[in-house]
C-alpha cells in the first residue's frame, strides 16, 4: 500500500473554519476589521473578494455583495455591474499570481444547486491542465498544494501591484 504524506495539511484541518459565534459569515467577515483573518483580499464599495475557506483549488475565490440577497435579481444595477467588474479583477489577481490554464467562474443559486450559504456569492476557481487527478476522482479527497494563508499573502501582493496600474 502507498503512503500519501501530507504533514502541512494538518494546520489546515485544524483552522477554525468561522467563529461559532458567526450566523452570517458573508455579512459578519467584512466587519471584523481584519481581511486577512477574514481572507478577504479586495474590496469595493458594493463588494468584496475573499478566499474560500473550503477550496477546490488553491485560489478558489468568492466575490459577495455586502448586501445580503440570496438571488440575482435581487441585485441593483450598481450591484450587478459592480460583481462583474470584482469577478474580472479577481481572474486578474489569479492570473498575475498564479497563472492558471483556465478558470471555472459561476453561481450556485438555491440549496438544491449546492449554495450552502444563502448570501448571493459567485466562485472564480482557477483551473491547471491536469489538476483534477486521482484523489478526489477515486479518494474523494481533495489535495491543495499551498495553505490558505500563503495563498492570501500572494493574492494580496497581485493585488496591490494591479491596483497601482
Amino acid at each position: 500500500m502507498k503512503q500519501l504524506h501530507a504533514h502541512w495539511r494538518m494546520d489546515y484541518i485544524e483552522a477554525p473554519k468561522y467563529p461559532a459565534e458567526m450566523k452570517r459569515p458573508f455579512t459578519e467577515l467584512p466587519t471584523l476589521a481584519d481581511d486577512r483573518t477574514a481572507l478577504i483580499i479586495h474590496r469595493t464599495a458594493l463588494s468584496y473578494l475573499l478566499l474560500n475557506r473550503f477550496p477546490y483549488n488553491p485560489g478558489h475565490l468568492l466575490c459577495v455583495p455586502f448586501r445580503e440577497v440570496s438571488d440575482l435579481d435581487e441585485l441593483t444595477k450598481d450591484e450587478r455591474s459592480d460583481m462583474m467588474e470584482i469577478i474580472i479583477f479577481g481572474k486578474h489577481v489569479l492570473t498575475e499570481a498564479m497563472k492558471p490554464d483556465a478558470f471555472n467562474i459561476g453561481f450556485n443559486l438555491g440549496k438544491a444547486s449546492g449554495g450552502s450559504i444563502e448570501h448571493l456569492h459567485a466562485h472564480i476557481v482557477p483551473r491547471w491542465n491536469g489538476d483534477n487527478n486521482f484523489m478526489p476522482v477515486l479518494g474523494q479527497t481533495r489535495i491543495l498544494p499551498q495553505s490558505l494563508e500563503a495563498t492570501w499573502v500572494r493574492l494580496t501582493e497581485a493585488v496591490s501591484k494591479l491596483s497601482a496600474h
